[in-house]
């Protein structure tokens, strides 16, 4: 436990110049993401002083007049004068980059807010700022406006002893931010995960806008966040869970397999999701695959010879894993936060992991043999699948040096200019070749839809001609063989039909990317293109992408000759060149995932086989749901 918090934990590295003329260099983006990353800092300081064990509530309010409330039961800001700045100490966290107790270790062992610009950059990015703080039997209270004092702080009020807290209501600065309007889902999912990751806190979103309000409270923390994940999967087991404690750093890890054909692993350190893993996933991986294989050959379930060994695919396919750790000085790759860097967490996660999960065997064998059961047909399909991409490649080593036969391919090499169409269709791959800019358009027809790979196990998958074709035109590869250096093309556009039949082979494709190459999305790779609905012809073509659009586009041109168009075949191929390829006037939607964990709920719950969710999932979303994606 944390002792004493006063002015003189409160350190200061540098000033706060700086950071409203280059915003995107604190909060990622000016943007909708840099936005919600506002409340997220703030939230971030209330969940610091839970993890200190002072804080056990976060209230989170988006007000009517676009204004965000963040208020916890913490200690309270500290409000006496600081030795060195002579002004509040509260003054000076929110005046002044780099100032706060996360660089004192007396004050936070750990914090997720690592950088120390939570609050200030708030502040500067605020038109706006009210702080209030209930400390010591008194209720205290300053103003401030884009990041600066803007009132003396002054006491409004007085309080039980015991009832303290921070509350910052803040006002994003219009000159800053391309959007003011706070996204209840994008907040419900980070909260969400918040309080699965700190069992016993409290996080209450109140959406007063839209009146909508939510309770976060995971007392079971991990545990109920890997049965959150696979709520539309088929379990074969309840979860693992073991918390252990090594050189100052905590680690939580809960396991859960399922009978799907993938892996889902979610690491957080300090509460904050590694998306690109790390230091404390790679020791995870290494253990598992370890303590499986010396489990099977002790128990004699393969022999140990060579070629027999499970391998780190086959003993996480199916795996749910949620990998939690608190240390004390985490450095991580980026000031995004994503990757943890400590290479000794590696050695930590990997010793705590094969002593527990071993024990774990031995003590549950009937759980142990469900989980080595799984990992051994997991073997069995890969060796099949295997085979079957090794006479693929026989065959396409016979059409265009490898690639696929029905692939056009463009005649640039550098990859930063090209781009490749999916197409749907013989009719629509016609129109789009003729069309295309030859140089640095590439098409690639389907032949119909792809499987779904959501349940298809990989060595049906990866031995459909169609995936094939897919996976060889991308050039990365998948899964674990996956690199993006060797990726052919700079923009992977999926190009369907805007109907029902094209939205599902676009979602089709979506699944697959998610499922074996979730970097592209992640890196900005994929797109989708956005084929016109409508042509409305008076002296010159219009074309139009909805039906509230058309309704527009009439009543201001008073036109009748409209054409609906059923499918891209029925374009000509200038047609689909001006609407839906030229990049100078198409419309093009990059796809992007806001959260990994809520987009492999939703993939698995769409695509998979649990039909009342999906159902439910519909019912409720229909009303949001657009064409494009």
């Amino acid at each position: 436990m944390s002792g004493k918090y006063d002015a003189t934990n409160i350190k200061v590295l540098e000033g706060l110049e700086g950071v409203r003329a280059r915003p995107s260099m604190y909060i990622g983006s000016t943007s909708k993401d840099g936005l919600h990353h506002l409340i997220y800092e703030a939230v971030d300081n209330s969940v610091d002083e839970a993890l200190a064990g002072h804080c056990t509530k976060i209230n989170v309010i988006i007000n009517k007049d676009g204004s965000a409330t963040i208020e916890d039961d913490g200690r309270g800001i500290p409000v006496d004068i600081h030795p060195q700045h002579k002004i509040p100490a509260v003054e000076v966290a929110l005046t002044k980059l780099h100032a706060g107790g996360k660089f004192d270790k007396k004050t936070y062992m750990i914090s997720g807010g690592l950088h120390g610009v939570g609050i200030s950059v708030v502040n500067a990015l605020s038109k706006r700022l009210i702080i209030e703080i209930k400390r010591g039997g008194k209720i205290y209270k300053q103003e401030y406006s884009k990041g600066k004092a803007k009132s003396k702080l002054s006491v409004i009020g007085k309080c039980e002893k015991n009832n303290t807290g921070t509350k910052v209501t803040f006002f994003p600065d219009e000159e800053i931010f391309s959007s003011l309007n706070f996204d209840y889902k994008v907040l419900e999912t980070r909260f969400r995960e918040i309080s699965f990751l700190n069992a016993g806190l409290k996080i209450i979103l109140n959406d007063e806008i839209k009146n909508r309000k939510e309770e976060f409270f995971a007392s079971g923390g991990i545990i109920e966040f890997a049965k959150w994940v696979n709520k539309s999967k088929e379990i074969l087991h309840k979860p693992i869970y073991f918390k252990r404690e090594m050189n100052n750093v905590i680690m939580e890890i809960s396991i859960q397999y399922n009978n799907s054909y993938k892996e889902t692993i979610f690491g957080f350190v300090n509460t904050i999701n590694t998306v690109e893993g790390g230091t404390h996933v790679s020791g995870f991986k290494t253990a598992l695959t370890r303590v499986i294989n010396d489990y099977v050959r002790r128990k004699g379930i393969i022999k140990n010879g060579k070629g027999e060994s499970l391998s780190g695919d086959d003993v996480r396919e199916g795996l749910t894993s949620i990998i939690s750790i608190k240390i004390p000085n985490p450095q991580f790759e980026g000031q995004t936060k994503t990757k943890l860097g400590n290479s000794e967490v590696k050695g930590f996660v990997d010793s705590i992991v094969t002593s527990a999960l071993s024990e774990f065997f031995e003590e549950n064998p009937t759980i142990a043999k469900k989980i080595i059961s799984k990992a051994v047909d997991a073997a069995k399909a890969r060796l099949a699948a295997k085979k079957a991409k090794d006479l693929v490649r026989r065959k396409n080593a016979f059409s265009l040096g490898g690639l696929p036969g029905k692939l056009s391919d463009c005649s640039s090499k550098k990859s930063d200019d090209t781009e490749i169409y999916i197409v749907e269709g013989e009719s629509a791959a016609g129109s789009s070749k003729m069309g295309r800019d030859r140089n640095i358009q590439a098409i690639l027809p389907l032949k119909g839809k792809i499987l779904n790979v959501e349940k298809s196990n990989p060595t049906r998958s990866l031995s459909s001609e169609e995936i094939t074709n897919l996976i060889t035109a991308i050039g990365t590869g998948v899964g674990e063989s996956f690199n993006i250096d060797k990726l052919r093309y700079n923009k992977v556009i999926i190009m369907t039909d805007a109907d029902v039949d094209g939205e599902h082979i676009k979602t089709l494709l979506l699944t697959f990317f998610f499922r074996f190459m979730p970097h592209l999305i992640e890196n900005g790779n994929i797109y989708a293109a956005r084929p016109p609905l409508y042509r409305i012809r008076k002296k010159k073509d219009y074309y139009v992408y909805s039906d509230e659009e058309l309704k527009k586009t009439l009543e201001r041109l008073g036109a009748t000759n409209v054409t609906r168009f059923k499918g891209l075949g029925e374009m000509s191929a200038v047609q689909l060149w001006e609407t839906t390829m030229n990049p100078k006037t198409r419309k093009l939607k990059k796809i992007f995932i806001e959260d990994a964990v809520e987009a492999d709920q939703v993939f698995s719950m769409l695509m998979g086989d649990d039909v009342q969710s999906r159902k439910q999932f519909i019912q409720e979303n229909a009303k949001e749901a657009q064409l494009d994606v």
